[in-house]
């Protein structure tokens, strides 16, 4: 895979992933939960306060067909700010996408 495609596909998942949280939250609003730009810093979706005391979470999302858990759950833990639960979301093509939190937190 191209890696301008591998960034779209990317993109596309935490999309997905935001839509899913505002879907699930309807208290919530656009601004409220957004897909970060590959570029930025920390989790791959940015909530505002008021998302964060509603779903108090820090996401990291991974769509990739060979995942390393491990490095992924370093990365997210990582991104995890205080006060929220780390998160991990991880699919691959034509799989069903899977979360991954710390067992004490679940």
């Amino acid at each position: 895979m191209k890696p301008r495609s591998a960034k779209h596909k990317g993109r596309r998942f935490q999309a997905a992933v935001r839509d899913l949280i505002l879907a699930r939250f309807p208290q919530l609003g656009d601004d409220d939960v957004t897909a970060v730009v590959r570029s930025e810093s920390g989790a791959d979706i940015r909530l505002s306060p008021r998302a964060q005391q509603v779903f108090p979470y820090s996401v990291e999302c991974k769509n990739v067909e060979h995942l390393n858990i491990w490095g992924a759950l370093a990365q997210a833990e990582a991104n995890t700010k205080e006060g929220t639960t780390t998160l991990l979301v991880f699919g691959r093509n034509r799989m069903e996408p899977y979360v991954a939190v710390p067992l004490a937190d679940s």
